[in-house]
C-alpha cells in the first residue's frame, strides 16, 4: 500500500492540464502556480474569489483540528472509509478528492485505514488557505490545493472518488471530474445533529436539511447509511472548539453563545447520513 499525491491537476484559468516543473505547476498557455514551501499549491485566482480571505478563519481551523484530532468524529471517518473502499478493486490505484477538506482529517484517516491494499492517490481541496496550510503541515503525501468546488482545478474524468463531508456540493463539477462509475460520498447532518447544543444557543430550532434532495443529474444513489451516537464533551474548551468549527458560531446571537460558553460539560447527539452516489455515463 502506498499514498501518493494526485497529479491530474488543471489550470484554474483555462482548464488545460498542469505539469509540475520543480517548485511550480504550469499549463501549456504559460500560466504558472508556485508550490508553497509547506507543500501546497494555490489554485484559486483572485478573480474567482468573492472575499479577500474566503473560507474558514485561522481560529476556526485550529479549533477543528483540535476537535477532530481528539477523535470525536472518528466513527464518521470509519463509515466514510468503509464506503470509499467498499467496491474498490484490490491492489488497483484509487484516486480520491476531499472537496472541502478543511485541515485534512478525513484523508489522513483514509490513509491510515487498517488492512488497506489499494495504492491511494489523494488530493485535498479547500477554499481556506488557513485550512490547506494546516493540512499540508500534517501530511505531505497528499496534494493539498487552495481552490473552489465551483471551479475544480482537476482534469475531466480523472477521479475515482469524491468526498463531500458537511460541505458544499457542486454536482456539475463533481460529475465532470469523476470517471464513469466513479463515486461521490456525501455526509450531511440529520435532524438531531448537535441538537442539545442548538437548543442552548438558539431561542427556537430550525431543523437542518436531512439530505433528502432530488437526485443529482448524472448520478444514481447506490447506498445510504445513517449514523447516530452520543458524544460527551467533558470540558469547556471542547464545547468552545465544537462551536468554533461550525457555522453556529456566527449564526447564534451573543446571548446564546454566552450560555454555551458557560457550560463545563455537554452531551450532544451526532446524527448524520452517509450517501454514496455513482457517476453514470461519460461527461457531456
Amino acid at each position: 500500500m502506498s499514498i501518493t499525491p494526485f497529479q491530474a491537476l488543471a489550470c484554474p484559468l483555462d482548464g488545460d492540464p498542469l505539469t509540475q516543473e520543480g517548485s511550480c505547476w504550469r499549463c501549456p498557455a504559460g500560466h504558472s502556480f508556485d508550490v508553497a514551501r509547506q507543500g501546497y499549491v494555490h489554485l484559486l485566482p483572485v478573480q474567482k474569489k468573492k472575499t479577500l480571505d474566503p473560507g474558514d478563519s485561522k481560529v476556526m481551523v485550529a479549533a477543528r483540528q483540535r476537535f477532530l484530532n481528539a477523535g470525536f468524529y472518528q466513527p464518521i471517518a470509519a463509515a466514510v472509509n468503509r464506503t470509499v473502499l467498499a467496491d474498490a478493486p484490490e491492489h488497483a490505484p484509487l484516486s480520491c478528492l476531499d472537496a472541502g477538506a478543511g485541515e485534512g482529517y478525513y484523508l489522513r484517516q483514509l490513509a491510515a485505514e487498517p488492512g488497506l491494499t489499494q495504492p491511494l492517490e489523494l488530493i485535498g481541496l479547500d477554499i481556506s488557505k488557513w485550512a490547506v496550510l494546516a493540512a499540508a503541515k500534517q501530511d505531505r503525501r497528499v496534494a493539498w490545493v487552495v481552490g473552489t468546488n465551483a471551479n475544480l482545478p482537476i482534469q475531466t474524468a480523472s477521479l475515482d472518488r469524491i468526498l463531500c463531508l458537511f460541505g458544499f456540493p457542486v454536482y456539475g463539477e463533481f460529475a465532470r471530474v469523476l470517471r464513469h462509475g466513479g463515486q461521490l460520498i456525501q455526509v450531511d447532518a440529520g435532524a438531531d445533529h448537535l441538537r442539545q447544543l442548538r437548543e442552548i444557543i438558539y431561542p427556537t430550532l430550525k431543523e437542518p436539511g436531512t439530505g433528502d434532495r432530488e437526485l443529482p443529474p448524472g448520478f444514481e444513489l447506490a447506498g445510504t447509511e445513517p449514523l447516530r451516537y452520543e458524544l460527551v464533551l467533558s470540558t469547556q474548551d471542547q464545547i468552545t472548539d465544537l462551536l468554533a468549527m461550525t457555522p453556529h458560531l456566527y449564526r447564534a446571537k451573543a446571548e446564546g453563545l454566552e450560555k454555551a460558553q458557560a457550560l463545563d460539560s455537554l452531551t450532544v447527539t451526532v446524527d448524520v447520513v452517509v450517501r454514496r452516489f455513482v457517476r453514470l455515463g461519460p461527461f457531456p
